[in-house]
């Protein structure tokens, strides 16, 4: 059934998509200017990947997923760590591509598959990489160790061009196989149910879509987002639908550069019930609370990450300044570190040695106070002054 665009509640969300357009708009210019902006976002692709498993049921950690990330895995990676891992990917490659790519016929198309296409190809590789290695090593006798570990590595890269071959010679005879029948060829029945059109339903989302185009950003985000989850467009990406409505901000320059809004990340504060009701007009209001929700949280994490990295720069100069006051007492000085022992801890901070000079001289107000030098030492001055002048 159509999504029907006739009947939408304007006026009870113009001040929550407002809000959520002044706070992402807010956070864009924060993240633009700071410091620690590409630190922030990586980190907000990695908790939006998991908020993502999270709103669909499934739990994944975070630190597991940093480790499957970069093949380090502790475990055995589950099936939802390989989904949170392709949310990941999928973030990191809208966001380094151009602004209207991912709603683009193209990029519609190569998200579709990337997830899918991902796994069959790493299954088939690790297959046909294990039938190779199998034969090589039965062939290698006892006596020939050293022989074994030599041919070990050219034998992994021979089994990967073959997996290649083998993938790519099956892309080819799929692509001369007629549409329907290929379909059928390559979906599992137990699987994929064939009654589900996914390229009809993506048609009619994206004539959904194309029928907001003079709306606000903010509303076609959370309008598009509705609309994916109501038709549901892929039987086994929805995620990609929460994807695709950030990207909708991104494109109308809400939020900028590599900048993708962690729409999952809000939507996870807003109680299911909500998110799911049977009326349009609370669920539109729950996505646009989620989106305000996650600029207020994303500006949280940035202020916190902002002030872990001031209170590390902090750190490094309290650890200079007192590396400074230890050399000047190993050098005999008698006092903490006053106005000159900052001047030379800012010199040993930039790899020169600290000031030696003698103090100065006292005052000829008479008061024998000698700025950054030991009482002892400034006394000494005085004393001597006062022999002079006798």
């Amino acid at each position: 059934m159509p999504y029907d665009l006739a009947k939408l509640p304007i006026q009870s969300l113009l001040r929550p998509i407002s809000d959520a357009g002044v706070a992402l708009a807010r956070l864009d210019e924060r993240i633009a200017r700071s410091p620690v902006g590409d630190g922030f976002l990586e980190r907000a692709h990695f908790a939006d990947a998991c908020a993502s498993l999270w709103i669909d049921g499934e739990l994944v950690h975070l630190e597991d997923l940093v480790l499957h990330d970069v093949g380090h895995d502790i475990r055995t990676p589950t099936h939802e760590l390989t989904i949170a891992r392709d949310v990941l990917r999928t973030r990191r490659r809208i966001a380094a591509q151009p602004l209207g790519w991912a709603l683009s016929p193209d990029g519609l198309r190569t998200l579709r598959q990337a997830g899918s296409a991902a796994s069959l190809g790493r299954d088939s590789a690790e297959g046909n990489a294990g039938a190779t290695a199998r034969p090589a090593s039965v062939e290698t006798g006892e006596g020939e160790e050293a022989s074994e570990q030599d041919s070990i590595p050219f034998d992994a890269d021979l089994a990967a061009i073959d997996a290649l071959l083998a993938r790519s010679e099956a892309a080819i005879e799929a692509a001369k196989t007629p549409g329907p029948a290929r379909a059928t060829r390559d979906k599992d029945p137990l699987v994929y149910d064939f009654d589900w059109d996914e390229d009809e339903r993506l048609e009619e989302w994206r004539g959904a879509r194309d029928q907001l185009g003079d709306q606000p950003p903010v509303l076609q985000a959370i309008v598009a987002l509705d609309a994916w989850n109501e038709l549901a467009v892929l039987q086994h990406a929805p995620w990609l639908g929460r994807l695709l409505g950030a990207s909708i901000l991104r494109q109308a320059g809400l939020t900028t550069a590599a900048h993708l809004a962690a729409v999952n990340l809000g939507l996870k504060s807003i109680p299911v019930d909500r998110r799911r009701h049977r009326d349009r007009e609370t669920r539109l209001l729950a996505i646009a609370q989620g989106l305000s929700a996650a600029a207020e949280l994303g500006l949280k994490e940035h202020d916190r990450a902002g002030a872990a990295d001031d209170g590390a720069q902090t750190g490094r100069a309290t650890d200079v300044v007192k590396t400074a006051g230890a050399d000047r007492a190993r050098h005999g000085k008698t006092t903490g570190v006053g106005r000159d022992g900052h001047q030379d801890a800012r010199r040993h901070a930039a790899g020169g040695a600290p000031d030696r000079r003698r103090a100065r001289s006292p005052r000829d107000d008479g008061e024998g106070e000698v700025p950054g030098v030991g009482s002892a030492l400034a006394n000494c001055h005085i004393g001597h002054a006062m022999l002079k002048e006798k």
